[in-house]
């Protein structure tokens, strides 16, 4: 299982820019602050926590991938960071259980039909996680925002946000609430300070 400094180097390897590894990097380790704290939690002590950080450390590392020559993100792309960052950690040889955090994390999970229904640049299949460390890895991430980097999104604000995607996807992030439970941002996160800033827009970077 790699370590924080070992993936932090390959953040820094595969990073186009400085800019680039500071808002990605830092917002691999504030989802981890958060998914750290509920871990702590007794019901939630028998995961892998170690995996867990992983995969939060992680999760996002194909995003690199979708800046351009000129130094900007390609936000039309963006649901593909998953797939992307999938790819990325095979060639770099680590196994499928920690590639999947990448590609089975983006909003509350994207469906096949998702896929067909939307016509996302993806291949038709389910990028839903299945094991608690990725549920917890992709619930974690709900609540902060790469588009504004000192934001923190409420469990409710989400649910509100996520509605637009269907009912069906509110379903599934209350059962991740229930699941989990919910974390207190109000308390410090290691690389995002604390507290909630309410009203934020999460539209570069969640799909349903």
């Amino acid at each position: 299982m790699p370590g924080p400094e070992e993936i932090r180097a390959l953040h820094e390897k595969h990073a186009p820019t400085a800019e680039a590894f500071a808002l990605v990097h830092t917002h691999c380790e504030i989802v981890w602050g958060i998914a750290e704290q509920l871990l702590a939690t007794p019901r939630l002590a028998h995961l892998d926590a170690g995996l867990v950080r992983a995969g939060c450390l992680l999760h996002d590392i194909g995003v690199y991938r979708l800046y351009g020559d000129d130094g900007r993100l390609d936000h039309g792309s963006y649901v593909r960071h998953g797939l992307l960052g999938q790819e990325l950690l095979e060639e770099e040889g680590f196994p499928e259980v920690l590639c999947r955090f990448c590609s089975h994390h983006t909003g509350v999970g994207i469906t096949r039909h998702d896929v067909v229904r939307q016509g996302l640049p993806l291949p038709p299949a389910d990028y839903t996680a299945a094991t608690r460390e990725e549920r917890l890895v992709m619930y974690a991430d709900k609540f902060h925002s790469k588009s504004r980097p000192g934001a923190f999104l409420s469990p409710d604000e989400y649910a509100a946000h996520v509605r637009r995607f269907g009912e069906e996807k509110v379903t599934a992030f209350q059962a991740l609430r229930t699941e989990f439970g919910d974390p207190d941002l109000a308390r410090p996160v290691p690389g995002g300070g604390g507290g909630v800033e309410v009203g934020e827009s999460r539209s570069a970077d969640v799909r349903p």
